[in-house]
């Protein structure tokens, strides 16, 4: 189990893979930690140098300061970078991540080979929207919205067919940290980096799954319309979470993107 403190927190993650000349960088969506991304990582193998961590909040990681931004949450990322000496790297920002992602350009763009930003977009929803289940939340906990994410994060197919695994993300969703949860919810409605999106110049590509209910298609391509340059790809037959639901496909993206930059 791998771990460094940022502050008075201890933020977990995972650095998996040779020690190759560029590395992945994974960034969690909202309510996932860092399993989110399991699937994708077993598709790469061990061709490739994968590195994860869960924010502040979620997963193993701690939230005693309760004091969660994006930019909070780019500098954990920036220590871990720091910390393992990565000069080379690859961002895959999902959702959340990808607000993460984003900021931590702005300090660290150097080191930033390319951005693969997935189901986010610059400006996510509104803030009527997030003070709406910030307050569902505080009244019922993460439980009482639990059946309107999942719907959110998965294909229809997904959610007829698959109800086993279903019923897992529903535990990850609900054993997250409320505070961690509700902190991050803060954190997206104060969050607008659409100017920021404007001035992008690594090699970018977006990916969105077809019947994602969170950041649909269309909000995903005003993202990508904003990035000089960058592609735009829609994953057929996955919600909110391509890399959960089409790994095989995600990963042949993230490859082929590489693939580019070398």
């Amino acid at each position: 189990m791998q771990s460094f403190k940022s502050g008075d927190e201890i933020i977990h993650f995972s650095d998996e893979g040779p020690r190759s000349k560029i590395a992945f960088v994974f960034i969690n969506s909202l309510g996932t930690d860092l399993r989110v991304w399991d699937y994708v990582i077993k598709e790469l193998g061990q061709k490739y140098r994968t590195v994860r961590l869960d924010k502040r909040g979620h997963g193993l990681s701690s939230n005693f300061e309760n004091n969660i931004s994006i930019s909070i949450l780019a500098n954990d990322l920036k220590l871990l970078v720091s910390k393992l000496e990565l000069e080379n790297i690859v961002l895959v920002g999902l959702s959340i991540g990808g607000l993460i992602a984003l900021e931590f350009l702005k300090f660290s763009s150097s080191i930033v080979r390319g951005l693969i930003l997935s189901d986010t977009a610059a400006k996510i929803g509104t803030s009527n929207m997030w003070s709406d289940r910030i307050s569902r939340v505080k009244a019922g906990g993460i439980e009482a919205i639990s059946d309107d994410i999942l719907a959110r994060w998965f294909s229809n197919d997904f959610l007829v067919n698959r109800n086993d695994e279903l019923q897992l993300w529903r535990s990850m969703l609900t054993r997250t940290s409320t505070l961690g949860y509700l902190g991050c919810c803060k954190a997206i409605a104060d969050c607008d980096l659409r100017n920021e999106a404007k001035s992008i110049s690594v090699p970018t590509l977006l990916i969105v799954g077809e019947e994602d209910g969170s950041t649909p298609v269309n909000v995903v391509k005003d993202t990508a319309n904003l990035i000089k340059n960058s592609e735009f790809k829609i994953i057929k037959g996955a919600g909110h979470l391509p890399c959960v639901e089409k790994p095989n496909i995600f990963s042949n993206e993230l490859v082929k993107f590489l693939g580019k930059l070398n």
